[in-house]
């Protein structure tokens, strides 16, 4: 009987789970970019100015995604020490006055005039990848409580206490949260790790109470429509906008809350535009499709060849889920208000930069972890052979 023939590349790379989640992502930036330009359209700025901006972003994400493709990554390892050092020091400068800028209360930035980088979104890709360097490397002792534990979580603490002096309490918390998952991941014992959970709870939770306007909004987190005018103010209108929209939404362009109504309806709650102007089945959408991703990255890490590029793209998967988790959180009121991007979706370059890296980074292992299951196919037919 003749073998049966091969299934061609070009149908191999379509039910490929890293190109099930480009699709995806690019399904997600063009909803972002239709939406953004009717959540703008009340600007005095004009309607295009956020569009046009957006549209520069999704640009040098691409070319970032591409690059992030194309690069060895085994070769890139061998900087992680480098890399995570930059990071740490540019943190630090985010916190010098004059050379940090400081919106709202918060100094998270660095740049010049309209151009802003937010130095703690790419700070998070910078701490995955040498954590993941660092695992690797040491795997044969993670069950050791100094080497194996304490050490990678005194990496993970520089990272999330740097963060928190911004003061940035939710991308350090999503820090923290993927760091120990990552531990865990590589074999981190439980009893190490549930204490240190407590303690991170205990810490933010004194953070909070010791930080007079966090505290006041999480109390009125827990009554939003007694609060309104004041602390839930940005949650009350998005779930007024949810309501507004119902199944079928207002229509793209006939949305009301997004003119002057909800803050922030570009960036952090354009979730909140897209259930008034769509509806509840484009909402469900975007649930489903962030779960589309996740699954198809947990299938596609069954393919990674060794421990550092496994908790490299789970490291990567989890920075855009978690984050997608958080923000619908926020918007749909079950979590208190915390500024935080939807991936894709909302404006803002620095977190769009992020997914572009992040993106490509998945791309690239699909390229390289496919030719390493060639060369293994290969060498087993030449063992058979012989």
């Amino acid at each position: 009987m003749s073998p049966a023939p091969a299934a061609s590349p070009r149908a191999s790379q379509l039910v490929n789970p890293a190109a099930l989640i480009v699709v995806c992502c690019i399904g997600l930036t063009i909803l972002g970019l239709t939406i953004l330009f009717s959540a703008s359209a009340s600007f005095k700025q004009g309607p295009y100015f956020y569009l046009h901006k957006q549209l520069i972003g999704v640009g040098a994400a691409a070319f970032l995604c591409f690059v992030a493709s194309r690069i060895n990554l085994d070769y890139a390892r061998r900087y992680s020490w480098w890399i995570a050092g930059i990071a740490l020091f540019l943190l630090m400068l985010v916190l010098i006055p004059h050379l940090g800028l400081s919106v709202k209360g918060s100094r998270r930035w660095l740049g010049y005039g309209a151009i802003r980088v937010q130095v703690s979104e790419f700070a998070k890709l910078a701490l995955v990848f040498c954590l993941a360097h660092y695992l690797a490397l040491n795997q044969t002792r993670i069950g050791e409580l100094k080497r194996g534990y304490l050490y990678p979580l005194a990496l993970i603490g520089a990272f999330v206490v740097l963060i928190v002096r911004e003061p940035d309490f939710g991308t350090a918390a999503l820090a923290l949260v993927v760091g120990l998952t990552l531990l865990f991941l590589a074999g981190a014992k439980w009893r190490y790790i549930l204490p240190t959970i407590a303690l991170a709870v205990a810490g933010f939770t004194v953070l909070v109470m010791l930080t007079p306007n966090r505290l006041r909004r999480f109390v009125a987190f827990l009554d939003v429509e007694g609060n309104k005018q004041g602390g839930t103010y940005q949650l009350y209108q998005a779930l007024a906008a949810y309501a507004a929209g119902g199944t079928d939404g207002a229509g793209l362009g006939q949305g009301r809350q997004q003119l002057n109504f909800l803050p922030e309806a570009h960036t952090d709650f354009i979730f909140a535009v897209v259930g008034e102007e769509l509806g509840l089945w484009f909402t469900l959408g975007i649930v489903v499709v962030f779960a589309v991703i996740f699954i198809a990255g947990l299938v596609h890490l069954r393919r990674a060849p060794n421990l550092f590029h496994f908790l490299l793209v789970a490291g990567c998967l989890m920075l855009i889920c978690l984050q997608a988790i958080v923000n619908l959180g926020v918007v749909t009121g079950v979590f208190p208000t915390k500024g935080m991007s939807l991936p894709f979706i909302s404006a803002g370059l620095s977190n769009l930069l992020l997914m572009g890296l992040l993106l490509g980074i998945i791309l690239n292992t699909q390229r390289t972890w496919g030719r390493a299951v060639l060369s293994e196919k290969s060498r087993a037919m030449r063992e058979v052979s012989t």
